[in-house]
C-alpha cells in the first residue's frame, strides 16, 4: 500500500485493488481564512483527481473542497459514502456529478469489489448534531496486506469495532489539532484568552493521545493539523514556532510538536505507536506494518521550528492576490434591509424546535455593521433592539457582507461558513451553549428536524464505572463519550478529553455548559451505603 499526504486530512491511497482520493482540500475555505499547511497547490491534481473510489468525510469545507472536486476529480469514482441521517453529503456530490456511490452502513465491515480487485472498507460514521454539520467520519482499508485507519477529524466515542472487524492497524492517521474558534474571537482580556488557548490545545493533543492508545497501530501520522491564517487580520493566529507569548495564545500546534509529545508522554517508544511525519506530497510505501520507504518532496524542516515564521511569511505574500479574489466575490456590506431576511430564515426554523430553543432560553444579539438584532428564542422571533434589553447573555458580532454573503448564497450552516472563518467576534455571560452553535449549524427544516429529535431521545446512562476514587455514569452527558476511556479526574473536577468538556463531580454540574449534569458519587461513600443496604 502507498500513502501519499495531499495536505491537511487528504491522503491519495494506492492499493493493488485501486486508488483511494480522500478529503481533498487546496483552495481557501471559511472566507479565505483557511489555507492547507504545508501548502499543497503544487500537486498535479489531475493526476490525484484520476482515481478509482474518492472518499469525503463530511462537509466542512476543509474537507469538501466543491472547487477541487469540480475541477479535478473522476466523476465515474466510486464514492464511499458515510451513513449519515441527513443526506446532504450525498446530494452536493451529486449535484457536482458523481453517480456512483458504496452507501455503507455505521461501523460495518464492507467487502467492495471493483474492477481491479476487493477491499473491505468500513466507515465509522458520528451522527450527533455536534458531529461536524451533521456528520463527521472516519475510514478503515484494508487491501489484504496492509491496514489503514483514516481517522482524519471524527471523534468516535467506541473503537471497539475497529480491533473486532480488523484486528491489528498498521497505520494510523490522525488529527490532533482541532477546527475551533476559541477562544481567540471572544472579547476578553488577552492573558485569559492566552491561558484558555493553552489549555485549549493541550487537551486536543491529549485526546488524540488517548485515540493512539486506543488503536494500538504500529505507525501513527500526526495530519488534518492547522492550517495557515495568511490575511492580514488573522496572521496572529498562527503558531510560528518562535516560543513568545503569542504563540503560546495559539490553538494550533504543528505536526512536529505533536510527534515530540508522543516521544514526550511514551506513545513513541521506537517499537509501537511511532509516529511518521508526512508533509503535502510526502509518499510512504507499507507492507503490513512494515515501512518499506518514504519520500519527501523537500526536507521537512523547512517548515517548521526557527524556518515556519519565514515559510509563513512567504505563502502569505504568494496567498494575497489569491484572498483577495476571494474576497470580491462577497455581497457588499450595503443593500436590503436585513431584518426580513433575517426573519425569514430564523423564524421558521425556530418554529420547529422547540427543544433546542428552550435549551438555549435567552435572546441572543446579533450586531451586524451598526444594527443590532435579536435572536429571541423564548418568543421564537427576530427583532431589532429595544431599549431595556439590558446586555445579552451571549451575543455576536459579525461583518455585513458575512452575513449578507451566506444569506445570498443560502447557507444551511453559518458555523461551518462564518464561525470557522474567526472573522467575527463573541461574548458570552456564564457556559458554552451548545444548543445554541447547533441552532446555527441547522438552517434548513431537516436538519434541524433531526437535531430536535436527536436531543429529545432517552440516552442510558445506568451504567457505571469507577475512576480515580469516584463512582460515575460511564458515558459522558455531552455526547456520551466511554469515560472509562476518555475521562480524566484531577481532586474533585472531572474533564472528558473528547471534547474538553469539565464537571464538578461533588455536585454534579456541568462546568462548560447549562444542563448536562452527571451523577457521580465518592466510591468509599456508595460502598459504605451498600453495606448498610447489606445489614
Amino acid at each position: 500500500m502507498q500513502i501519499t499526504s495531499i495536505g491537511h486530512a487528504g491522503f491519495h491511497i494506492q492499493t493493488a485493488a485501486g486508488s483511494i482520493l480522500c478529503d481533498p482540500w487546496v483552495n481557501p475555505a471559511y472566507f479565505a481564512s483557511w489555507i492547507p499547511f504545508p501548502d499543497n497547490t503544487e500537486l498535479d491534481w489531475k493526476a490525484l483527481g484520476d482515481c478509482d473510489y474518492l472518499y469525503v468525510s463530511h462537509l466542512h469545507r476543509d474537507h469538501y473542497d466543491e472547487q477541487n472536486l469540480i475541477e479535478n476529480v473522476n466523476k465515474d469514482a466510486t464514492v464511499l459514502l458515510p451513513d449519515y441521517p441527513v443526506p446532504d453529503l450525498k446530494r452536493d456530490l451529486e449535484r457536482l456529478g458523481f453517480h456512483k456511490f458504496v452507501e455503507t452502513t455505521d461501523s460495518v465491515k464492507h467487502h467492495v469489489s471493483g474492477p481491479k480487485g476487493d477491499l473491505d472498507v468500513m466507515i465509522i460514521a458520528l451522527r450527533a448534531p455536534a458531529d461536524g454539520p451533521i456528520g463527521d467520519s472516519g475510514i478503515l482499508i484494508d487491501d489484504g496486506e496492509t491496514v489503514v485507519f483514516n481517522m482524519n477529524d471524527a471523534r468516535p466515542i467506541d473503537l471497539d469495532v475497529v480491533k473486532k472487524e480488523f484486528g491489528h492497524v498498521d497505520v494510523h492517521l490522525l488529527q490532533y489539532s482541532g477546527a475551533i474558534w476559541y477562544p481567540m474571537v471572544y472579547d476578553i482580556p488577552r492573558k485569559s484568552k492566552a491561558n484558555f488557548a493553552k489549555q485549549k490545545r493541550q487537551r486536543g493533543m491529549d485526546r488524540a493521545r488517548s485515540y493512539i492508545e486506543q488503536v494500538g497501530a504500529t505507525w501513527v501520522v500526526p495530519s488534518a493539523g492547522p492550517p495557515m491564517f495568511l490575511d492580514d487580520e488573522l496572521y496572529g493566529v498562527n503558531d510560528f514556532n518562535t516560543g513568545s507569548e503569542a504563540d503560546q495564545a495559539s490553538i494550533f500546534p504543528d505536526q512536529a510538536e505533536f510527534l515530540e509529545q508522543m516521544k514526550t508522554h511514551g506513545t513513541d517508544d521506537g517499537e509501537h505507536h511511532r509516529g511518521l511525519m508526512m508533509v503535502s506530497g510526502s509518499t510512504a510505501e507499507f507492507r503490513g506494518s512494515d515501512l518499506l520507504e518514504i519520500e519527501h518532496p523537500y526536507p521537512p524542516e523547512q517548515v517548521f521550528g526557527e524556518n515556519k515564521k519565514p515559510y509563513l511569511d512567504r505563502m502569505k505574500e504568494k496567498f494575497a492576490p489569491i484572498i483577495a479574489a476571494e474576497k470580491a466575490t462577497w455581497a457588499p456590506a450595503d443593500g436590503e434591509p436585513l431584518l426580513p431576511q433575517l426573519k425569514a430564515l430564523f423564524e421558521p426554523i425556530m418554529a420547529e424546535s422547540d427543544l433546542i430553543c428552550d435549551g438555549i432560553g435567552y435572546p441572543v444579539g446579533l450586531v451586524i455593521g451598526d444594527e443590532t438584532f435579536v435572536i429571541d428564542f423564548p418568543q421564537r422571533s427576530v427583532r431589532m433592539r429595544e431599549e431595556g434589553d439590558g446586555k445579552y447573555r451571549y451575543g455576536f458580532r459579525i461583518a455585513p457582507e458575512l452575513v449578507r454573503t451566506v444569506l445570498r448564497d443560502d447557507e444551511p450552516d453559518w458555523v461551518n461558513t462564518i464561525f470557522l472563518s474567526t472573522r467575527f467576534t463573541t461574548w458570552r455571560i456564564g457556559g458554552y451553549n451548545e444548543y445554541l452553535y447547533t441552532f446555527f449549524k441547522c438552517l434548513t427544516p431537516e436538519r434541524i428536524q433531526y437535531a430536535d429529535g436527536w436531543f429529545s431521545e432517552a440516552h442510558d446512562d445506568d451504567a457505571s464505572i469507577e475512576l480515580d476514587g469516584w463512582t460515575i455514569q460511564r458515558r459522558c452527558p455531552h455526547l456520551k463519550a466511554d469515560l472509562s476511556k476518555f475521562g480524566v479526574i484531577e481532586g474533585d473536577k472531572l474533564t472528558c478529553n473528547l471534547h474538553g468538556w469539565q464537571w464538578d463531580l461533588k455536585s454534579g454540574r456541568c462546568l462548560t455548559s447549562s444542563g448536562h449534569e452527571i451523577r457521580a458519587e465518592r466510591t468509599d461513600e456508595v460502598q459504605t451505603a451498600d453495606e448498610k443496604v447489606g445489614s
